[in-house]
């Protein structure tokens, strides 16, 4: 093997280790957490920089590492910090508004939670299928640290 050829193997894979390894993250769909929008398995790609230079908004679809790089979960923003947040009878209730949800299509009229800050520097996030229990979801505040990307598809 010539020199160049083990240059060019180097810079591929060095490319290769930075695009895919911290930029745009190939990642495992598993769970209903978030059906319809996204399947209950699939595979999709985490974009890290969607963030960088920007805050996560309500309605946003954002990639949330859970334990390290191992387990990370799809989830929609549905407040931000400062907003109050509640379920009564299945309905999201932002800042004491409920709020149109068109990407639910399921909801189940058990889900009931009290109105809750959320605090600086956190986000609150909840799958979109709705028609499973509240029991079955992770979901709530969490640090706006936690946040790696958004999907891409």
């Amino acid at each position: 093997m010539t020199s160049r050829r083990i240059i060019r193997l180097v810079a591929v894979g060095t490319a290769a280790y930075i695009l895919f390894g911290h930029i745009c993250i190939p990642m495992r769909i598993r769970g209903r957490s978030m059906l319809p929008t996204y399947s209950a398995r699939g595979v999709a790609c985490c974009w890290t920089p969607a963030y960088w230079f920007s805050e996560p908004q309500r309605g946003d679809v954002v990639v949330i590492r859970m334990a390290g790089r191992e387990v990370m979960m799809l989830k929609r923003v549905v407040a931000v910090e400062g907003d109050t947040v509640a379920f009564r009878d299945g309905v999201l209730y932002v800042n004491g508004e409920p709020q149109k949800e068109p990407y639910v299509k399921h909801r189940s009229r058990e889900w009931n939670l009290p109105a809750r800050k959320v605090n600086e520097g956190y986000i609150y996030v909840v799958g979109d299928n709705r028609g499973m229990a509240m029991e079955e979801h992770v979901f709530g505040r969490t640090s706006e640290k936690r946040i790696v990307g958004v999907p891409l598809w």
